[in-house]
């Protein structure tokens, strides 16, 4: 009896070190590996988005797994990866070859504020205020420049990275399944609102830059901006800024034409962008919400919040999604182990959750008791 207690003890002691020893290597791995972080994420967005292809390839067609994964990584790269990288690099090219003055622009901005500050009868700015605003244009780009190299090289990561983990797809999924904490039950709902939550985001987020930015291009079109499809995609990445979105880059432009004294054109941008660009948001969050996950808005503002200094241009997507995946955790627990919680193991809406379909996983339906209703009603 003491022996089988003394036993008993060693084990959880060398259970401990063990967990220890995991945390410990875990912490060195991620401090080195944290530059590549967003490669990892994001091959792993695309495997649960692309999965299904390998099992078709695999399954229906009888193809080897190294040859299916490869036409998948293809697929990804020539579809999704390269396009991005092309509209990245543009923008970032476009920028690089402006060159302007900032001292004319801060004497246009200045006797702009000026007339109005004559109008309204007391000061809003000094030109001292207005010193620093050239100096944002070139800390962005900076910024951006500096995001070049993390942005090819976490490509690479995903290509290989989503490769492998196609390669091994049954035992990568088995795997998980093993670590997880949850009942049975529980682990299909995370499938299932994993899911949801990467199509929310992983397709979404893009779909509205698209349609947003399209909408965009034919307004500057239509009022004679200077390099409409630059602007364009500009519009497009801003749709995912919290608060201001797509504003931030039409309402300058409108500004800048009116202090070249084009008021038409101005003051027409200012409108169009401010029905037709803004009325286009609303319209087509709520089309893609019923076929998509209806994810709560603040969980985008707040995850784009923190993806953005984490991962930088790659935390547009992962940001939201890190947040879903907390707050899913957080009510799984609470629905696991807190007595009496009310809370729900979800971040979407159920409807969305029950027409989900997932590989491996049997949709999880809730479970309500029939109210008694009499016979005859």
């Amino acid at each position: 009896m003491i022996e089988q207690a003394e036993k008993e003890r060693n084990n959880l002691r060398y259970k401990y070190i063990l967990i220890g020893a995991l945390i410990l290597l875990g912490l060195i791995i991620f401090k080195f590996t944290r530059p590549y972080m967003s490669g990892f994420l994001g091959a792993a967005t695309l495997y649960v988005i692309v999965s299904g292809q390998q099992r078709f390839l695999t399954q229906k067609w009888r193809l080897r797994k190294s040859l299916s994964a490869l036409l998948i990584v293809l697929e990804v790269l020539f579809f999704i990866l390269i396009p991005l990288t092309g509209l990245t690099l543009l923008v970032i090219d476009t920028f690089s070859g402006i060159t302007f003055d900032p001292q004319v622009i801060l004497d246009d901005v200045s006797a702009f504020i000026l007339s109005i500050e004559e109008r309204l009868g007391f000061n809003l700015f000094t030109p001292e205020n207005l010193s620093g605003l050239p100096k944002l244009g070139t800390n962005l780009l900076q910024v951006v420049g500096n995001s070049v190299y993390s942005f090819v090289i976490n490509i690479i990561v995903i290509l290989f990275v989503l490769y492998y983990m196609l390669f091994s797809n049954d035992e990568f999924e088995k795997s998980i399944r093993e670590i997880l904490p949850f009942k049975e039950e529980n682990k299909q709902i995370l499938g299932e609102e994993t899911h949801l939550i990467i199509q929310a985001n992983a397709i979404g987020i893009p779909l509205m830059a698209i349609i947003q930015g399209f909408f965009a291009y034919l307004g500057y079109l239509i009022f004679g901006v200077e390099s409409p499809l630059l602007y364009a995609i500009l519009t497009a990445f801003s749709t995912i800024l919290p608060l201001v979105g797509t504003m931030i880059v039409w309402v300058p432009i409108s500004i800048s034409l009116l202090l070249g004294g084009d008021y038409v054109n101005g003051i027409g941008l200012a409108i169009y962008g401010l029905i037709i660009v803004g009325g286009v948001d609303n319209v087509a969050r709520f089309l893609l919400q019923k076929k998509l996950a209806d994810i709560h808005p603040l969980i985008t503002v707040f995850g784009v919040l923190i993806g953005i200094p984490m991962f930088g241009f790659w935390g547009i997507i992962f940001g939201p999604l890190l947040l879903s995946l907390f707050i899913l955790f957080f009510n799984m627990y609470r629905h696991e182990y807190v007595k009496g919680s009310k809370a729900e193991p979800r971040v979407t809406t159920r409807m969305k959750a029950r027409k989900v379909s997932i590989p491996g996983y049997k949709p999880v339906k809730n479970k309500k008791k029939k109210a008694d209703v009499p016979k005859n009603a």
